[in-house]
């Protein structure tokens, strides 16, 4: 979707987060030996003297900036499967609830939970929510025809009756197992960490733990992490 909008260089324009920010990216070391100013250095970039050999105005990267806004809420609108839903069950209400964040990068959830998978063996994990979103099929889901469980290929897994257990990283956390604090996981996009003990006030900056009382599940509880980028 944002591969379209590309800036002179090659990059998406989604990649940066203002008009300063894509003009020092096209700065290099050499031009600060030369000129040993980085408004200067911007400046030749922006008349296409420097980095990319064509100029490209701070009104090009702003209306290339709103396309991308419009196109990805035109998206988001039609792929938003849990809209417009009333759902009795607790679990698909915090899912929903959920859904248009983890679709859109503006939160990085985590569930936690715990529950018989289809074989009636007791499973539990860690899940990247946004990650499952963008790979997975969730209209199952959503139309109560399946239901959400870890896997595997989740932060973590375990299988409580064949003791099978997994953990693995995804596009959005960095799984970091370490004592005595136990398992927890690093935000790549802010490198905040997410600390699931239940003992502590919270999970970590910008993240909230809520225990959902699902009826349908043994045991629900979600991370919400609201991405900033890092400093």
């Amino acid at each position: 979707m944002e591969e379209d909008f590309l800036a002179p260089g090659g990059k998406s324009i989604a990649e940066f987060s203002s008009y300063e920010d894509f003009l020092s990216s096209q700065v290099t070391k050499m031009d600060l030996d030369y000129v040993d100013d980085i408004h200067i250095a911007r400046k030749l970039v922006e008349l296409g003297y420097r980095g990319a050999r064509e100029g490209f105005s701070e009104e090009e990267f702003n209306a290339m900036k709103a396309a991308i806004e419009v196109r990805k809420a035109i998206f988001n609108v039609k792929t938003l499967l849990s809209a417009g839903v009333e759902y009795e069950s607790a679990m698909l209400r915090a899912m929903q609830m959920r859904e248009e964040g983890n679709r859109t990068g503006k939160s990085a959830s985590i569930f936690f939970i715990r529950d018989r998978n289809e074989k009636g063996q007791e499973v539990s994990g860690y899940i990247d929510y946004s990650h499952r979103l963008a790979t997975e099929d969730f209209r199952p889901i959503f139309n109560l025809e399946k239901r959400f469980l870890p896997q595997k290929t989740d932060l973590s897994f375990f299988n409580w009756d064949t003791m099978n257990v997994g953990s693995m990283s995804s596009p959005n956390y960095e799984v970091i197992a370490r004592s005595p604090s136990g398992m927890v996981f690093r935000n790549k996009r802010d490198g905040k960490i997410i600390n699931p003990d239940p003992s502590l006030h919270t999970p970590g900056d910008n993240s909230s733990r809520t225990t959902v009382r699902a009826t349908d599940y043994i045991s629900v509880v979600v991370f919400d992490h609201y991405n900033r980028r890092k400093n």
